[in-house]
């Protein structure tokens, strides 16, 4: 990254760091959507434990990992300000963090979620599938955590194309083992939605081994010497990315948990009901990608930014990033319009679960336009480092507005299991709202 001085230079820059890390966020997400596809093609109660096992890992990953998250804006601003030596030592102390973090999140699935899916009203078969699914991704847990973090590192010094090749490439081998685990093939028997499991922490793996191998052999990541020599672990630096990414841990766990949640709450509803329920927010969630990239993006470079000092050079690239993400949940929504049905076919053969997915593929279309707001400007303010705010807004315009709304309107109107999802649309755009009101007066500070 540089400085840049006119409005066509920082579109340009915007445009460099986003287009790597859309492509990274696809290709990451698409291991998702094929793991649930794939599943859906083989049985619809293995698409439905999947759907609770994938929302489960969901949750603690992007809570539990959202801590690690502190990383980018510490990594970006010191790298503005040209501090090598706090960039490695930071880097260091969040493996040795994820490491921790990701053998927490082991005792949970094996000695909580059990509890947990036992006490669900849901069918034997599918609670066996969720959690051996869960079991499943366990082998991948520690390399993704390690390889989340040094992804972080990367794309913090502005090099977001590394990380896009090493996804992209990332993608074809977890969909053939895929195919491999799901259906059995070459002698491997079929696991079917437990296989999606085997397959993710296989690719987690190679994710890993790639990446340690750039930052040990290649420029300008070698220069750092990342791991070249084992320190001692330095609780203040830790302190430090506690202080910065447990807000935005807990902002992200909260965003993302009360889709697991709704998911949860719609196993009233029956298996098809999940599955046409899990199908659409897949499908929602790839649509998400763009203004998450964007997010990300603004995390970075108003990072960079406010690092060197330029207050007024972080305050356009934000203006840029929220109108790019607005744009693009238009075009979104057109296509959802127009290819619903065609969308909905991709996950399902079953009937009952095709009619109820183009349902709710409905509702996706309104999301789109909260989160092209709330994302760019959650991500902008973390380059700022204000994460406090962001973190109370979560907590109120999904837990304590969008839930019990949704309640209302599921248990007692006639909307059934899309009163939820009107909830989650109420709570998206209240959040949005209290965003914009924060991103505001930050300008006028």
């Amino acid at each position: 990254m540089k400085e840049t001085y006119t409005l066509k230079e920082k579109i340009k820059q915007f445009s460099y760091i986003l287009f790597p890390i859309f492509l990274t966020q696809i290709s990451l997400y698409m291991m998702n959507f094929f793991d649930v596809m794939m599943t859906g093609k083989y049985r619809a109660i293995d698409l439905a434990g999947v759907a609770i096992g994938s929302n489960i890992w969901v949750a603690l990953f992007t809570g539990i990992g959202g801590v690690l998250t502190g990383l980018t804006p510490i990594v970006a601003q010191a790298f503005g300000a040209k501090d090598s030596e706090r960039i490695t030592r930071t880097v260091e102390q969040a493996i040795y963090l994820a490491i921790t973090f990701a053998c927490f999140v082991l005792v949970i699935i094996y000695y909580l979620v059990p509890f947990l899916l036992q006490h669900m009203p849901i069918e034997h078969d599918v609670q066996v599938v969720a959690y051996e699914y869960l079991k499943a991704l366990c082998i991948g847990i520690v390399p993704i955590f390690i390889y989340h973090v040094l992804r972080s590192f990367i794309d913090a010094l502005g090099r977001t194309n590394v990380t896009m090749m090493l996804t992209l490439c990332s993608l074809p081998l977890n969909i053939l083992l895929n195919y491999v685990f799901i259906f059995g093939r070459w002698g491997i028997p079929a696991f079917g939605g437990v296989g999606a499991g085997y397959a993710t922490s296989i690719t987690y793996w190679c994710l890993l081994l790639c990446v340690f191998l750039l930052i040990r052999f290649r420029k300008p990541f070698s220069t750092y010497h990342v791991l070249k020599k084992v320190r001692p672990i330095s609780f203040p630096v830790w302190k430090q990315l506690f202080s910065i990414g447990t807000p935005i841990g807990l902002a992200i766990f909260f965003e993302t948990s009360i889709f697991s949640a709704v998911t949860l709450l719609m196993s009233q509803f029956g298996t098809a009901t999940i599955a046409a329920h899990q199908a659409a927010l897949n499908f929602g969630s790839l649509l998400y990608m763009v203004p998450l990239s964007v997010s990300l993006t603004l995390t970075i470079i108003v990072g960079f930014e406010v690092g060197a000092k330029r207050l007024e050079h972080a305050k356009r690239y934000c203006i840029i990033g929220i109108s790019a993400a607005v744009m693009m949940a238009v075009v979104a929504s057109i296509i959802l319009l127009l290819f619903r049905e065609t969308i909905a076919s991709l996950y399902t053969n079953d009937d009952l679960v095709l009619r109820w997915t183009k349902q709710f593929l409905l509702y996706v279309l309104f999301f789109q336009f909260s989160d092209a707001v709330a994302a760019p400007i959650q991500g902008a303010l973390r380059g700022y480092k204000d994460v406090r705010f962001p973190f109370f807004i979560a907590l109120v315009s999904y837990w304590l507005v969008g839930l019990p709304v949704g309640y209302v309107f599921a248990h007692y109107t006639t909307a059934g299991p899309f009163g939820y999802w009107l909830g989650l649309i109420v709570g998206l755009a209240s959040g949005a709202i209290l965003l914009w009101m924060r991103l505001m007066q930050k300008w006028k500070n």
